[in-house]
């Protein structure tokens, strides 16, 4: 196990001890030099194996890497068109006549909102600017303000079908997605019911709502008017209904030579798999909007601009995950974890997972680092592999909101400071934030053991 601990030292020697020089704290050089420490652990000193390594990690990650960037510039043509205005208006106009049902309908909405972006930080960013100064009027605090809407960021993170946490683990145990999507529509779907119910209850004291903040058209108004906006949104939700409930995959139909050319490609197979597929389609057609296309380059530029912190980690990441899998670290761990009490493993690596999550703010780091080598170890000791990846995306998003490093909690609270001219407390926001965190660890143990 030598050969597996001394990189595992690197990487969170370099993580956590921010005082290292030049190197303190970044990720992308923890994960690239701990692939490299783990290539010459196993003795592999040849540099061309090193570079055939890393190739092979990237390909391993690389639909994961196109989820990412087709799913940013898919989010910004949502942006441009519109689409979360007219969802949280018609949502507001349903249900968000009462001060409990507005908080309701701003959860719900920021869950839609991450569910179609695929990140917290990004949806939070988007929708919160439209609810901030509603939430402010119905006397939130700026700490309550900020941990509504990343709540429903961050459950809508891990919502399908966009979900980065759920496609990442899925990756890591080496399993079809689309099992580990049903679970998550459920477990997630529920988590947004608890987290509604505690918003609601814990955070409103008013009994009515401003007059200003009641909407003056109805839902089928707003929706008559605005219907455009919701077209790409829809096709996307046809897409993945049919090809999920009723085995109807139009993207096969309809390209299927060319998908089956493009699978046995290097890293650029990572397009053809169908999620990343489906959601280019509904991005053309969102492109065929003026709103979108006047201005492509914009696009294009601010949705790379938005992705590349994830996209860096990724391609970091694959140099250490191919390392682990040719010089023999994943082997190793998986030998180890044979003869292991599976409780040791099981609430020993999933507490890690959390850890990382914890101390990095990031579900993606803690995937990355500690679930590469503990998903094939839970599933050697015998954890069903769907099982596993549902475990693994609920406790890195667990230990991703818990304090003290939440970046989703940092980023919100500077949105609201800024919009209220406020102080806005992080820490007391992430405080806030741990039931729907103790929901997420609940539900990864859960997985664990049945």
């Amino acid at each position: 196990m030598i050969i597996v601990v001394v990189p595992v030292i690197i990487l969170f020697a370099i993580i956590l001890i921010k005082k290292i020089p030049y190197i303190g704290g970044n990720i992308q050089i923890a994960l690239m030099l701990t692939g490299l420490a783990a290539l010459l652990m196993g003795g592999m000193v040849n540099p061309i194996s090193w570079i055939a390594a890393w190739i092979n990690g990237i390909d391993r990650l690389a639909w994961i890497i196109g989820l990412a960037v087709f799913g940013s510039i898919y989010a910004e043509t949502q942006v441009r068109l519109g689409t979360m205005e007219t969802v949280i208006n018609a949502l507001r106009a349903s249900f968000g006549r009462s001060p409990k049902g507005l908080i309701v309908c701003v959860i719900i909405a920021l869950t839609i909102a991450g569910s179609l972006i695929g990140d917290a930080t990004a949806s939070s960013t988007v929708v919160g600017v439209l609810v901030i100064s509603a939430l402010a009027e119905m006397e939130l605090s700026p700490e309550k303000i900020a941990s509504t809407v990343v709540m429903g960021a961050s459950l809508g993170s891990i919502m399908p079908p966009i979900t980065q946490a759920v496609f990442l683990a899925s990756t890591m145990a080496n399993v079809d997605p689309d099992a580990v999507a049903k679970v998550a529509y459920f477990t997630v779907g529920l988590g947004v019911i608890i987290c509604s119910v505690y918003a609601a209850y814990h955070y409103v004291k008013i009994k009515s709502l401003p007059e200003d903040l009641i909407p003056k058209e109805k839902a089928r108004q707003i929706l008559a008017k605005n219907w455009y906006t919701l077209v790409p949104l829809f096709v996307l939700l046809v897409l993945v209904v049919l090809r999920t409930g009723l085995k109807i995959d139009i993207a096969t139909m309809l390209f299927g030579p060319f998908l089956s050319w493009l699978s046995g490609l290097t890293i650029l197979k990572g397009i053809s798999n169908l999620i990343v597929f489906n959601i280019i389609m509904a991005t053309v057609v969102a492109f065929c909007f003026p709103s979108v296309h006047r201005n492509v380059g914009s696009l294009f530029s601010t949705a790379m601009k938005n992705v590349f912190p994830c996209v860096s980690v990724q391609l970091s990441a694959g140099l250490m995950l191919g390392a682990f899998y040719a010089a023999g670290q994943i082997e190793a761990v998986q030998n180890f974890a044979m003869g292991l009490n599976q409780h040791v493993l099981k609430i020993g690596g999933g507490f890690s997972l959390m850890a990382v999550g914890m101390l990095t703010g990031s579900q993606t780091t803690a995937q990355n680092t500690i679930f590469s080598f503990l998903a094939p170890a839970l599933i050697s000791a015998g954890v069903d592999p769907v099982k596993t990846a549902v475990a693994g995306a609920h406790l890195a998003m667990s230990g991703q909101g818990m304090p003290p490093a939440c970046l989703t909690t940092f980023v919100v609270c500077g949105l609201v400071g800024g919009i209220l001219a406020k102080k806005v407390d992080p820490l007391k926001t992430m405080l806030y934030n741990m039931p729907m965190c103790i929901y997420f660890m609940i539900v990864g143990f859960v997985f664990l053991y049945i």
